[in-house]
C-alpha cells in the first residue's frame, strides 16, 4: 500500500494540535483522519548522533509500510520513538500493530 509523506510544518503542527496520541511499547502515534495516507516521522536528538536517527526513522518507515494494511481509515500519522538501548524492525512493527487496533 502506497502512502504519502507528511513535509509541510503546518500540516504537521496542525496533527499536534488537533490529532489524538496513541502509545505503545516503543513509540507514539499522532493521528487525524485524512483523505489519503500520510506518514511522518520525527526523531529528536535525545535519540543519538545523526546516523543513529537515521536508522530509527528508517526502521519506522519499513515498519509502517509492512504493516500499513491494517490501518482501518486513511489517515495522517506522526510517529514518534521512545528512547531505548536497541531498536529493531519487530518491535517497531509489532508497537505500530497494537496502535492500529487502537484507532
Amino acid at each position: 500500500m502506497k502512502y504519502a509523506r507528511l513535509k509541510k510544518n503546518a500540516d504537521i503542527q496542525k496533527l499536534f494540535k488537533r490529532g489524538k496520541r496513541i502509545f505503545s511499547g516503543a513509540l507514539t502515534a499522532v493521528y487525524i483522519p485524512s483523505p489519503e495516507l500520510k506518514l511522518a516521522v520525527i526523531v529528536s536528538k535525545k535519540h543519538g548522533k545523526a546516523v543513529k536517527r537515521n536508522r530509527i526513522k528508517r526502521l519506522l518507515r519499513q515498519a509502517f509500510y509492512n504493516t500499513c494494511q491494517s490501518i482501518p481509515v486513511p489517515c495522517s500519522v506522526i510517529l514518534l520513538p521512545k528512547v531505548q538501548d536497541d531498536y529493531s524492525l519487530k518491535a517497531f512493527e509489532r508497537s505500530l500493530l497494537s496502535c492500529f487496533k487502537k484507532m
